[in-house]
Order: C-alpha cells, then sequence, then structure tokens
C-alpha cells in the first residue's frame, strides 16, 4: 500500500530519525489521551490496577488486530502506569534459541516484554518461553547427545505483551499462557478517528479547520496511525506550497497521493478492478487474485483486504472472494468519474 507507507530513515550515529521522533510525540503517554477501545482500556487498568494493589505484576497480556490501531501503544501504556521499563523486540528477531535466552536473562526486574508480531516466533521458541511464562525460568541445554544437561535459570519477574495481526497463526498452548487476557482490537469509529486528528493537530501546532479534519477522517481507514500518517503528508504539502490547510488544498494533496475520498489507493482499486474484470466478480480464491496482481496471497488477505470487507466492497465466502453490489457501484462511479 505505497500511498501509506512512511520511509524513516537511522541516523548512522544511531539516534532516533526525526521521523520515529514525531510518532513517538504523537503516541499518547495517559490513558485519558487514548481514544476508542473503551472495552480493551477498561479491562486492561483492571488487571494493572489489581496487581499493583497486589505489589505484583500483571499476568501476560495479548493483543490483537489490525495494524495500526493502537496495540504498541497500549504496551506502553502498560509499562508507564506500572513504572516498569519497557523492552521492546519483534518475534521475526528472535531467530534462535539464545536470542530469547539473551533477552529473558537480561531484564531488570518487573520489565514490561513487548514482542510485536508475536506470531512469527518458531514453535521451538515458543516452547522455550513457556516455562518462563508460567514458572518464571528458562530451561537451557548444554552440550550435545548422552552428556548433554539441563540448567535451570531463574528468572526476573516481568510481564509478557504480545501483539500479532494474525492471532490465528499462534498455537494453542502460547495463547493459554495469557493469564492477563487476550485482547481483540477492531477498526475505529469516524467520531474516535476525528478526536485523534484534532489531538494530533493540537501537537503539531497545526490550524486545521473542522472540514481539513473531517476530509482526514474519511480517507484514514478507521485506523488511527493512518490518520496522522496523512495529517502529516497534508501539512507537508501545505508547507511546501505556502498554502493554509483548507479543503480544497486536503483534496488536492490527497488526490496527488492517490487516495480517494473513501480512503482507497491506487491497489485498492486493481484489487476490486481484478475481481471484476478478471473474475466476473467472483467468488475467487485469493491465490488466484494475488497471482493476477503479483502478490502473495498474505498481502492480499491481510493488507489488501480487511479494509474492503468493512467497507462491504468484497465477501469472503467458502467459495471464494466475490465482489459486492457496493463494490460493483463504486466502479460503476469510477468509470464515470474517469
Amino acid at each position: 500500500m505505497l500511498a501509506y507507507t512512511t520511509f524513516m530513515s537511522t541516523p548512522l550515529d544511531g539516534a532516533p530519525s526525526l521521523s520515529s521522533s514525531l510518532d513517538a510525540a504523537l503516541r499518547p503517554s495517559h490513558w485519558d489521551e487514548y481514544v476508542g477501545q473503551k472495552q480493551v482500556k477498561a479491562n486492561v487498568r483492571v488487571a494493572i490496577d489489581a496487581a499493583k494493589k497486589r505489589g505484583s505484576m500483571p499476568e501476560h497480556i495479548l493483543f490483537y488486530g489490525p495494524p495500526g490501531v493502537g496495540k504498541t501503544t497500549l504496551a506502553h501504556l502498560v509499562a508507564a502506569t506500572l513504572g516498569s521499563p519497557l523492552k521492546t523486540t519483534s518475534g521475526v528477531a528472535i531467530e534462535r534459541s539464545g536470542d530469547l535466552a539473551a533477552i529473558l536473562t537480561n531484564l531488570e526486574p518487573n520489565t514490561v516484554l513487548f514482542i510485536d508480531e508475536i506470531h512469527r516466533l518458531s514453535r521451538k521458541i515458543e516452547e522455550l518461553l513457556y516455562p518462563a511464562l508460567e514458572s518464571g525460568h528458562l530451561d537451557i541445554i548444554l552440550g550435545k547427545g548422552p552428556s548433554a544437561r539441563t540448567i535451570e535459570l531463574a528468572l526476573p519477574p516481568f510481564t509478557l505483551v504480545g501483539a500479532t495481526t494474525r492471532v490465528a497463526e499462534l498455537s494453542g498452548p502460547l495463547r493459554s499462557r495469557f493469564g492477563g487476557g487476550i485482547y481483540q482490537l477492531d477498526f475505529y469509529s469516524d467520531e474516535d478517528v476525528r478526536d485523534i486528528i484534532r489531538r494530533s493537530a493540537g501537537l503539531l501546532k497545526l490550524e486545521a479547520p473542522e472540514e481539513v479534519i473531517e476530509r482526514i477522517a474519511a480517507r484514514s481507514r478507521a485506523t488511527p496511525r493512518v490518520a496522522n500518517a496523512l495529517l502529516k503528508r497534508v501539512r507537508d504539502f501545505s508547507e511546501v506550497h505556502g498554502r493554509e490547510l483548507s479543503a480544497a488544498l486536503c483534496d488536492e494533496a490527497c488526490e496527488l497521493f492517490g487516495i480517494d475520498a473513501h480512503g482507497l489507493t491506487k491497489d485498492d482499486r486493481r484489487y476490486l478492478e481484478t475481481l471484476l474484470r478478471g473474475f466476473r466478480g467472483g467468488p475467487a480464491g485469493v491465490r488466484a487474485i494475488a497471482a493476477a496482481l503479483h502478490e502473495d496471497s498474505d498481502t492480499v488477505e491481510y493488507v489488501y483486504e480487511p479494509y474492503l470487507l468493512r467497507l462491504g466492497f468484497i465477501e469472503r465466502s467458502p467459495r471464494g472472494r466475490i465482489l459486492t453490489s457496493s463494490g460493483r457501484a463504486f466502479l460503476g462511479e469510477e468509470n464515470i468519474l474517469a
């Protein structure tokens, strides 16, 4: 989805980039600043408050949902509320048993360990993680063959916060270790997205008229990360052209970015057109669609389809993907406009 890609550079000296610093500045630092996901927030805060009263760390927590809906922010808020250090890594970065052992044995007491895309952990790593989550120790095997022996290392108390976009890919035994709760984060309401944009505009010191906020919210795909990224890109367009933020400028900027009034990009429209023209509106299997788009099936299923499903432009059936009447009407409108 090129229209929403944020390119971030890492300076040679290891300092955080301007883009990452700005993203961190927009991230809520208090629960009252975190908009949306009310039921998830309420449940997590109960678990944290109860643990604090007992003088212990909360049980391990798992968040799942589409990209950009606040899973990482919730991990930061959990750590901040506990007054605990936050250690961040990702499932794809933990390739070997030694990687996990190094992370766990170097944790400070009462750390919140955040593993993003935790479904990317291999089964071997998962099995090594089980005793660490259940009983707070790590089993390490020294040597090979008949002379191999296992030593048990005690770990400092910690809380694992896992995040994933594909909860179904987590094994049952790993899911069962999240005694603190497994919480689904969903797309945001239009009003919540508008509130997020207003807050971000204030932090960026932007005079954003309500009509600009409305237009950005409508194109944000019901996702805070997309809303903030689009706000920053519209701001850049305004600064480069020396014009104040307005509805007309926002529309002009989004046309340049290739983002329509629904928040769809040229890649989304190409998906819909392929389903209509290449497969007569379906049903069509995801692999067949992916081959026609020259994409892998995971990209089609987890990047293209969730928002198209939310808009009601496509349906998933046992026989494959089907273009709905709303999707056909949208393509008809596009053809008329073209």
